[in-house]
């Protein structure tokens, strides 16, 4: 396709755009009236950036949406089970279809449908009438179905890889030109669109005979020559399928059109009617960078322009008043990142940083995990636009692989500065309180470069002020936040890296495209957060960020950074018992199915379970396999069957074996002989933290296997672990923010609360109650704070599901407040659309008003949960803020390790364990002021199961 032409057409695929932004970003509520517009707002930014595009090319003269009228169309007439397997469309996306097409008319593009034919028909259709009025014509899709039409003069643009796509690419993804993937298309058929094909034909072997034959006709005409019999037995079979499949997929180019080629011209947008439909949808965003960007070009009423084209002048960012930044953020400009390969350039670089009193910074590395990691290089931005890249760690393309370990630094292209030197030139900067650090999971870099001896002091995080912000609504990595904020796509890890077994390290990475990706980052960065932080202060949540979660990575990289000692020979003594008894298990198996079979394996196992043993509740996946999950195993366990129990406890031993046991042998550090988790700290949205590589929150506690496996983190000689856990934190925070006189009463006098619990809502005595009834109450007590069902509540207890919706009736009667304060809730969330925590954070549930009822009944659950859970995150972060300069101030040595959920575990010299426990005690029972106290129980031992 020619670069430039007189006249050139874009014929843009609108329902592949409207599933694209439907799929690929978060939901989005109207704050108004609560209306879905998640894929309007993503339909919006795709063709603002679309119109940008075009813009910049001189050639483009026309541009048309089309979009599919109905699903029923005249292919239907044909085999009337065209697409009949599809899903339904999503409940929350219908309403979205027509402000999407109003989207359309905003921006000045015509929106094209017809009843009776799709999308792609229409495409093909003005494809045909563009080329034959001599203009060139560009099909902006990703969906393989068009590249039929691909020929010369009419090519593709794949919007998800910015990538233009003709003949190559066609013959690339079809194994023939585009002239003949309507033929391949019909004999590999299309389970998508229920095309049928030929059965055991795929897209290889359909271009091979293709490629043979030379086209459909003739291949299916000469079957019979075909020396494989199953393939030859097969085409003669299936022929009419074959020639009913390319009715099909072959696109019509004669459709009726009702709009001429000269109404598709690309004209200039009408701002008013454009920032209308934008404050209608409420696109703030949105509309405050079109109109700056039109600002720019001194009239408002006239098209848009890419920024990349106007740059704007950076001005301060505003971190007080109502508003936000004073300008929207620039799009990056790769062309102004520099690449610091000298001792002078980089003090240039930090002399400016000195005198604008901010710079962004992240590090390149050679591993996710920062205890594992080398330091390859540092990016820094001081002004939007502008970001340099260090090397300080790049080698030779393949050195690595080759076992070498050859450094670059000969020839201009490999020049770097010395890791020594870089460093003792940026340290001062990062360690000075006057000038401010911008990173985005900032706790990342810390650890990295801690291991260096280099502190990073006055810092802020994009990652968690976002977090702060937004909790709920969205992710809160780099290039998700980058795309919304910013409406710019970053360059990606695996496109400079590789994938899968082709990755490279990023220390083998070419310094000029290390540059692009690095600086990028910092670049960005620095972005979001001029256009985060203002918001602070606008949405009152400044005291949440700067009290508890900006000192978090500080802390949180100390801890990952001291890890926790295992001891390797109890591991290996429990990997091994761990092994023998599975055997045994495994041996009992077989002896109760009357035969060997693997019990690893779900399908012989339902296999014996449903159809040799005939046991009842056996449903059958889309596999085919009976499913056998634990929920199932565990009813069938229930009934009295005994192999599905059996099946059960090796599954257990199973999973404690090859996620511990063996795996933690493999993550020691053998540099400090310690396990050391990475947290994420911004990745559920009630404000928990997350533990990862290895994860350490989910060894379970209550079961004998589990205190064993807790047994093999051990101290350090001549030191203690000491665990400090919460009491029954969420209950406390249930019984102040739902106001139970009773309860609050309870934990006030110290009395057992489930006990207690049971004795009013069952009307039994307190002395010589049965087990059983505390059990039932205990049960309740916690469930009720996750929305737990009678379904739920009698499969627990094991008991008759109307037994246990009497018991939770009498719960809520006894205790009407609990039951008020989840129905204000599920009222507020609706409103409002988030929840708080006593700390002030916001909990976000943008579908909540979903029309679909498990899942609004799901929301409704969480959201009651959110305040309770997210009050406990907060209460045990806010001690974990205060605990190290406590620790320090009694003149203690001990260091935190680990966080549990409720639970902090510290290592002390033996001679401070109990002032260390004291200190932990205080600190964590004063994090908040409640009705209720806060109670920790804290002890000490040799390992963290004799410390628990």
């Amino acid at each position: 396709m020619a670069a430039k032409s007189r006249h050139h057409l874009y014929l843009v695929d609108g329902s592949g755009y409207i599933f694209r932004a439907y799929h690929a970003l978060p939901p989005l509520t109207r704050k108004s009236d609560g209306m879905p517009v998640g894929a309007v707002s993503g339909f919006c930014n795709m063709l603002h950036s679309l119109r940008d595009k075009a813009e910049h090319d001189e050639a483009v003269s026309h541009m048309a949406v089309i979009f599919d009228a109905a699903r029923a169309n005249f292919r239907n007439d044909i085999y009337p089970e065209y697409k009949a397997n599809r899903a339904e469309t999503p409940e929350d996306l219908i309403p979205q279809f027509k402000p999407i097409r109003e989207a359309t008319a905003a921006f000045g593009l015509a929106a094209i449908e017809k009843d009776g034919f799709e999308a792609d028909d229409l495409i093909a259709t003005y494809a045909r009438l563009a080329r034959e009025a001599g203009m060139e014509v560009c099909i902006v899709s990703s969906d393989k179905d068009l590249m039929q039409l691909v020929r010369d003069g009419v090519g593709m643009l794949d919007p998800i890889k910015d990538r233009l796509l003709g003949s190559a690419e066609v013959i690339e993804k079809f194994g023939v030109p585009p002239e003949k993937v309507v033929d391949v298309q019909a004999l590999a058929g299309d389970s998508t669109d229920n095309v049928p094909g030929v059965p055991g034909i795929g897209i290889k072997t359909a271009a091979e005979l293709i490629n043979t034959y030379g086209d459909l006709d003739t291949l299916l005409a000469r079957a019979a020559e075909i020396k494989q019999p199953k393939r030859r037995q097969t085409l003669l079979e299936n022929a009419d399928k074959a020639r009913i499949s390319r009715e099909l997929v072959r696109l019509r180019d004669d459709v009726p059109v009702d709009l001429a080629l000269d109404r598709l011209t690309l004209g200039p947008v009408e701002w008013p009617k454009l920032a209308k439909f934008l404050d209608e949808m409420e696109f703030r965003s949105l509309k405050t960078r079109i109109e700056n960007r039109l600002k720019l070009r001194g009239n408002g009423s006239v098209s848009t322009d890419t920024i990349a084209a106007q740059p704007m002048q950076a001005k301060p960012v505003a971190y007080e008043g109502e508003g936000g930044p004073e300008t929207p953020p620039e799009l990056p400009k790769p062309e102004s990142y520099r690449l610091i390969q000298d001792i002078d350039d980089l003090k240039a670089c930090i002399a400016r940083a000195y005198a604008e009193g901010i710079v962004a910074i992240d590090t390149e590395t050679t591993d996710l995990s920062p205890t594992r990691a080398d330091l390859v290089g540092i990016c820094l931005a001081v002004t939007p636009n502008e970001a340099c890249y260090v090397p300080v760690g790049h080698v030779k393309p393949g050195s690595l692989k080759n076992g070498g370990l050859d450094l670059a630094g000969s020839g201009d292209n490999l020049k770097q500065i010395p890791l020594p030197d870089a460093l003792a030139v940026l340290k001062p900067l990062l360690a000075d309180p006057g000038v401010l650090k911008i990173g985005q999971n900032i706790k990342y870099d810390m650890a990295v470069l801690a291991k260096y001896g280099v502190e990073i002091a006055a810092y802020d995080d994009t990652m968690l002020i976002s977090y702060v912000l937004d909790a709920g609504k969205h992710g809160h990595g780099m290039d998700e936040l980058s795309q919304i904020h910013i409406g710019h796509t970053p360059v990606s890890y695996d496109s400079v890296t590789g994938t899968g077994k082709n990755r490279i390290s990023f220390a083998e990475v070419p310094l000029d495209k290390a540059l692009l990706y690095a600086a990028e980052d910092a670049d960005v960065t620095l972005r979001l957060h001029r256009v985060l932080k203002p918001r602070l202060l606008a949405e009152k949540q400044v005291a949440l960020y700067e009290t508890i979660e900006r000192p978090l990575p500080k802390i949180v990289a100390e801890m990952e950074c001291a890890g926790i000692k295992v001891d390797p020979a109890e591991l290996n003594r429990l990997s091994a018992d761990f092994a023998a008894r599975m055997a045994e298990f495994e041996k009992k198996a077989h002896e109760l199915a009357g035969e060997p079979f693997n019990i690893g394996s779900p399908k012989q196992l339902g296999e014996i379970l449903f159809d040799k043993m005939s046991l009842p509740g056996g449903k059958k996946g889309k596999t085919g396999a009976y499913a056998t999950g634990a929920e199932v195993l565990e009813e069938l366990a229930a009934l009295g069957h005994e192999l599905p129990r059996v099946v059960l406890d090796w599954r257990q031993l199973q999973k404690l074996k090859s996620t511990y046991t063996d795996a933690l042998l493999a993550q020691i550090n053998p540099k400090t002989g310690r396990v050391h988790t990475s947290y994420s700290i911004s990745s559920t949205n009630t404000g928990r933290f997350a533990s990862n590589d290895p994860n350490l929150q989910n060894i379970p506690i209550r079961t004998e296997e589990g205190r064993k496996i807790r047994r093999a983190f051990v101290a350090e000689a001549g030191h203690k672990l000491i665990s400090a856990d919460y009491s029954q934190i969420e209950l406390r925070i249930l019984a102040h923010i739902a106001d139970i006189a009773a309860l609050k009463q309870a934990f006030r006098d110290g009395v057992d609360i489930h006990a207690l619990t049971a004795s009013q809502v069952f009307n039994t005595p307190v002395e010589g109650m049965d087990p059983s009834v505390r059990r039932a109450a205990k049960a309740i007590n916690f469930g009720i704070i996750y929305g737990m069902s009678a379904f739920g509540l009698a499969a627990q207890l094991g008991i008759p599901q109307a037994e246990a919706r009497a018991y939770i009736d009498a719960y809520f009667k006894r205790y009407p407040g609990i039951k008020d304060y989840m129905e204000r809730t599920k009222k507020q969330v609706k409103e409002q659309g988030y929840v708080a925590t006593l700390f002030g954070r916001r909990v976000h549930f943008p579908n909540i008003n979903t029309k679909n009822p498990a899942e609004r009944a799901f929301l409704e659950r969480a959201a009651i949960n959110a305040p309770i859970q997210g009050s406990a995150a907060d209460i045990i972060k806010h001690a974990m803020t205060r605990l190290p300069q406590a620790l320090k101030a009694e003149g203690l040595s001990a260091r935190m390790l680990l966080q549990v959920h409720d639970e902090l575990v510290f290592e002390a010299k033996d001679a401070e364990v109990e002032a260390t426990i004291a200190v932990a005690k205080r600190i964590m029972q004063n994090a908040a002021s409640l009705d209720v106290p806060l109670t920790v129980e804290a002890g000490s031992g040799p390992n963290w199961d004799a410390a628990h």
